[in-house]
C-alpha cells in the first residue's frame, strides 16, 4: 500500500490522490488503509520518510561507489543521477511543501528535517574537508543543491545540477567564498 501510494503521490500529486485511488490501485479497502495508516496525512508523512531513507542511503552508496570524487562535488554528482532515475517531478519534498501549507502538517515535518539532513551533511563534509566556515559554506551549497532540483523539475534547465556543481567547485576553489 504504501508503495502504490508513494508512487501516486509523486507523479500525480498529494491533493490529486484520495485514499480511494490508493485503495483501488493496491487492491485493498479504504478500511485497510486507515487500519494501517490511520490517516492519508500519516501516509503522506510515511511516504516522504521512506524516499528521505532511500535518499540519504543513495548518497552514501554514491560515495562510496566514487570514491575518487571530492565528496563535496559528489553530493551533487549523486543528485544529478537520483535526478535522472527518481525524480523527473523534482523534489518530492519541495513538492508535498507546496501542496500542503499547515506549517503543522506531519509531511512538513519530515521535509525539515530532510532538508536539515542536508545540510547538516554538506556541514559535515566541508568540516572533514577543512574549510574555515563550514556553516556559511553548507548554506551556500545547500542554496545550489535546491536551485537545480527546483530548475531541473520545471523543465527551465536540465542541465541546472551540473551547473550548481560547477558554481560549487568555484566557490570551493575560493575557499568557500564567492570573491
Amino acid at each position: 500500500m504504501l508503495d502504490v501510494a508513494s508512487e501516486l503521490f509523486y507523479e500525480r500529486g498529494i491533493h490529486a490522490v484520495g485514499v480511494d485511488t490508493i485503495a483501488a490501485a493496491a487492491e485493498v479497502t479504504k478500511k485497510t488503509i486507515y487500519d494501517r495508516f490511520r490517516s492519508k496525512d500519516n501516509l503522506i508523512a510515511l511516504y516522504l520518510h521512506r524516499r528521505d531513507q532511500a535518499y540519504r542511503r543513495w548518497m552514501a552508496d554514491w560515495a562510496v561507489e566514487h570514491p575518487r570524487t571530492p565528496p563535496i562535488l559528489g553530493t551533487f554528482d549523486a543528485m544529478s543521477a537520483w535526478m535522472t532515475r527518481y525524480g523527473k517531478r523534482g523534489c518530492a519534498f519541495v513538492n508535498a511543501s507546496g501542496e500542503i501549507a499547515d506549517p503543522e502538517h506531519p509531511a512538513r515535518q519530515v521535509t525539515r528535517e530532510h532538508k536539515a539532513w542536508l545540510r547538516g551533511h554538506l556541514h559535515d563534509l566541508a568540516t572533514d574537508a577543512g574549510h574555515d566556515d563550514p556553516g556559511t559554506l553548507a548554506a551556500q551549497l545547500l542554496s545550489l543543491h535546491e536551485g537545480a532540483t527546483v530548475l531541473y523539475s520545471v523543465g527551465a534547465d536540465l542541465t541546472a545540477p551540473q551547473t550548481s556543481r560547477d558554481a560549487a567547485a568555484v566557490l570551493l576553489a575560493h575557499g568557500g567564498r564567492a570573491t
